[in-house]
């Protein structure tokens, strides 16, 4: 029986996002998937033109969300997370519903402080209207850069933006700034 991987994307992509890692895994024989978030539409489109289904999404929804999907598996999966993702990756290793698990960049857990600036700024569209608690938010182009696609040419980001944005959730970016007050 193939070895079950779960991916776990952050705010601001679509599970679609993950689809290279999938091709990658499944050619290396393992039973990949990468579902969305509680709400996530089916498609990036469909996504940008319904953001209130993501809206008011908080981290233990996404984690129940996971965990229930993880509960149907025929064995416990690696989890693989980036940013938000990797949190509930390593809280659903914490709850012993994974072999192993991948943080990478994580979002931070309660006790790590101080939050790095780089990532205040990314968040700050977000954190600095506390009207987009309960919203789906979306991010410029150039706000993505900024966040995600640094590593790369602005116009290979620009199609990254385009291929894989969506609106996120504005609470889990206001549970984690708030964890440790």
């Amino acid at each position: 029986m193939p070895t079950p991987v779960v991916f776990i994307h952050g705010l601001w992509l679509h599970a679609d996002s993950w689809k290279p890692w999938l091709e990658l895994f499944r050619a290396a024989g393992y039973d990949a998937v990468a579902p969305g978030w509680p709400g996530e539409p089916a498609t990036v489109a469909e996504s940008n033109a319904h953001p209130e289904r993501l809206a008011n999404v908080g981290i233990d929804d996404v984690v129940e969300h996971y965990a229930a999907i993880i509960r149907k598996l025929p064995a416990k999966p690696i989890v693989i997370g980036h940013s938000f993702g990797g949190l509930v990756a390593q809280k659903l290793l914490g709850m012993g519903l994974a072999s192993a698990a991948v943080a990478l960049d994580p979002a931070q857990i309660r006790g790590v402080l101080p939050l790095p600036l780089a990532q205040l700024k990314s968040a700050f569209p977000v954190l600095g209207n506390p009207f987009n608690y309960k919203k789906a938010v979306s991010q410029t182009q150039k706000q993505f850069y900024f966040g995600f696609g640094n590593a790369v040419s602005e116009q290979e980001s620009n199609a990254l933006h385009a291929k894989y944005h969506i609106p996120a959730p504005g609470k889990p970016l206001f549970e984690a700034a708030f964890a440790n007050v």
